[in-house]
């Protein structure tokens, strides 16, 4: 890992994030000087499903990056060797890795790794020709807000409580995790509400403002929308959404809304034309039977009945006309900077149907046609690349490849049970019925977290080294250019709160890695709180801002403290990355730039005897190590020696931000 030939789609690596198709882009490999010498490199690319290779040039001796290591007192100290071949860009999404030849053996280099054997087309770089996201967005740093539960305005109490809603007071209500009041349970948040609390958003680095479904429905959460085209009264109406998104912009603030392209709610406008009507013309957007009495529903879930994309019908009122549910947020007065699409996975999918392309690539192009400068994520549960392959949305909400390994790496790992007594005092309830959750029976009140629809009590610990394996499992895949854009999010208002699958400590970790690996990070209010919950429902607990107690660990500090470093050191937004160290307790990675690099060091308990790493693998004088941030009670500490190694050493769960110079490669 420490002196493995390495690419990216960094700037280091690549001149052109964004090529034409037919343009010729320039493609660096970099082989540290600890590999060995390499006789021969070729650049492997795919045109049209045929492999071609191109043979790369070594550049001169006299041009090569790399620090001078030898005051560090390293035998083989020298400089990186560095190869530069240039890749047509012939396909819309043009595939390529790299085939290097070194004293008699040869090795495949792609975006999963570096192999002695040969490797599947899967795991290629990518470049996607054509504009990609828009620039703002791989230095945001988004708040996702569930509307109900983040504030209510003084206006709030004007709203009356809707027949199909339990109202519930918003310190005093526990919040129901599961069963059939959960989606019912009405706290009364609203959009004047987010809007007096936006100097909170400030204060923890909050760039990009995310807010779940804003439109007319018959739940607490709003996917079962009944109407696109207003919002809610109860959160104020299209007035509210107008003042809201101009204190944001006013802030220098992005915002974007949450669309469902897979469904709509069984109480919507089109849905209620067409039920038990095959004539309506609103009869071929949804999946109907015979007489439209049965319906497809997403998940068999009734009151939410998939659209069929088939449907020219649909297509016009959702994506294509002027006053769209797609364009008309994106147009003044409300202004909108972009959507992330609710199961954009299963958009366009059902049996033999796989529209999911098309449908994600008419959306991109109305989006782009109306704001260039728009954002458009999709939410992608699990294994996404495939459909995130630049052409369509920019980024992913997805937990393969960060969410769950994270978890997984500073997991708890065992979970205490409670007695009969004990849950039935909590619940309130007779827990002799179980529920049942992916197979596991859940009581009413269950002690371990969700673990992302895997049958298993909370997630299972892994090593460091595995959580690697994961990570690139399930990156590798993406574009680079995807993957700046994908959101890193340790946990969401689908998902059990990380503060509770993590060991103490575990949630300053995670965090500091969501800020520091590629992608946006996501941080979903109450986060800053240490709130917990043991699933998604239960994890949409009301903000604590007039009741103290109920905040589990005032992290505001933190959260503030990494967005200030990853504004200030852009190269963590969009720079390459290297990995350094993954083993057991720790892992280590450094990001880098032409005008800077950071160091991370991570650690999930205390490393008394310390680790090593070779100064030489850094590629830059130890002297050159300045110390920026450190989370956690036990943040690793670093020090050097004369003979050439780094040890860190940490008394506990942390995270340790270094800065060294920018990486001197070849003009």
């Amino acid at each position: 890992m420490l002196f493995q030939p390495h690419h990216d789609g960094s700037a280091l690596y690549v001149d052109q994030l964004h090529p034409e198709l037919g343009s010729t882009v320039r493609v660096r490999l970099r082989v540290p000087a600890g590999f060995g010498e390499v006789e021969k490199v070729w650049l492997r690319s795919v045109r049209d499903a045929e492999p071609h290779y191109d043979a790369a040039d070594r550049l001169p001796f006299e041009a090569n990056g790399g620090a001078d290591l030898e005051e560090e007192g390293s035998a083989d100290a020298g400089a990186d060797q560095w190869w530069e071949a240039h890749l047509t860009v012939i396909n819309p999404v043009q595939k390529y890795r790299w085939f290097v030849q070194s004293s008699g053996r040869s090795y495949w280099v792609n975006a999963q790794g570096v192999f002695r054997h040969d490797v599947p087309d899967a795991s290629d770089f990518r470049l996607v020709a054509g504009p990609g996201a828009p620039a703002w967005a791989p230095q945001a740093v988004m708040y996702q807000i569930f509307v109900d539960r983040f504030a209510r305005s003084s206006q709030a109490d004007q709203h009356p409580t809707p027949e199909w809603a339990i109202a519930c007071s918003w310190d005093d209500t526990p919040v129901i995790g599961r069963g059939p009041e959960t989606p019912y349970q009405f706290y009364g948040g609203d959009l004047d509400g987010i809007r007096e609390k936006l100097d909170h958003l400030v204060a923890v680095g909050a760039t990009l403002v995310y807010l779940t479904p804003m439109f007319a429905a018959r739940s607490n959460h709003r996917y079962d929308a009944s109407a696109f085209a207003e919002v809610d009264p109860l959160l104020g109406g299209d007035d509210a959404l107008v003042r809201l998104v101009e204190e944001i912009h006013a802030r220098g603030l992005k915002v974007m809304g949450d669309l469902t392209t897979n469904h709509s709610g069984d109480m919507h406008e089109w849905f209620r034309a067409s039920f038990r009507n095959p004539e309506a013309p609103e009869s071929e957007m949804y999946y109907f039977g015979e007489g439209n009495e049965d319906y497809v529903a997403w998940l068999g879930v009734p009151s939410l009945p998939k659209f069929n994309w088939h449907s020219a019908h649909l297509r016009k009122r959702f994506v294509l006309d002027d006053d769209s549910m797609v364009a008309r947020w994106l147009k003044p007065p409300f202004n909108l900077d972009g959507w992330r699409i609710d199961v954009g996975n299963m958009t366009g999918r059902h049996g033999r149907d796989d529209l999911n392309y098309e449908v994600a690539k008419i959306i991109r192009e109305r989006v782009t046609e109306l704001n260039s400068d728009a954002l458009l994520l999709a939410e992608s549960t699990s294994d996404a690349s495939a459909d995130f392959q630049g052409e369509t949305w920019h980024g992913a909400m997805t937990y393969t490849n960060f969410t769950r390994p994270v978890w997984q790496w500073l997991s708890r790992g065992e979970w205490p049970e409670l007695t009969q007594e004990q849950v039935e005092e909590a619940a309130g309830v007779n827990t002799a019925t179980l529920l049942s959750v992916s197979g596991i029976p859940v009581p009413a009140v269950q002690t371990w977290p969700d673990f992302y629809g895997v049958p298993q009590k909370g997630p299972d610990r892994i090593e460091a080294e595995e959580l690697l394996a994961t990570h690139l499992n399930f990156i590798a895949g993406f574009p680079w250019s995807v993957r700046l854009c994908n959101m890193n999010a340790i946990d969401t208002h689908d998902t059990a709160r990380a503060a509770l699958a993590v060991i103490p400590g575990g949630q300053e970790v995670a965090a500091a890695l969501q800020f520091s690996l590629p992608g946006i990070p996501l941080v979903f209010a109450g986060d800053e709180f240490g709130l917990e919950g043991f699933n998604g429902e239960e994890s949409r607990t009301p903000m604590p801002w007039d009741d103290p107690s109920r905040i589990k660990r005032d992290l505001r500090g933190i959260y503030r403290a990494l967005s200030e470093t990853r504004r200030r050191h852009p190269v963590l937004a969009d720079g390459g990355i290297r990995w350094l160290f993954a083993e057991g307790d720790a892992l280590a990675f450094i990001r880098e730039s032409d005008d800077e690099s950071v160091l991370v060091m991570a650690t999930r308990k205390a490393l008394e005897e310390g680790l090593e790493l070779p100064v030489k693998a850094l590629c830059h004088p130890a002297t050159d190590i300045e110390t920026l941030l450190t989370i956690g009670e036990g943040a690793p500490t670093l020090s050097t020696s004369p003979s050439g190694v780094v040890r860190w050493k940490s008394s506990g769960p942390g995270v340790s931000l270094y800065r060294l110079p920018g990486v001197k490669a070849p003009a």
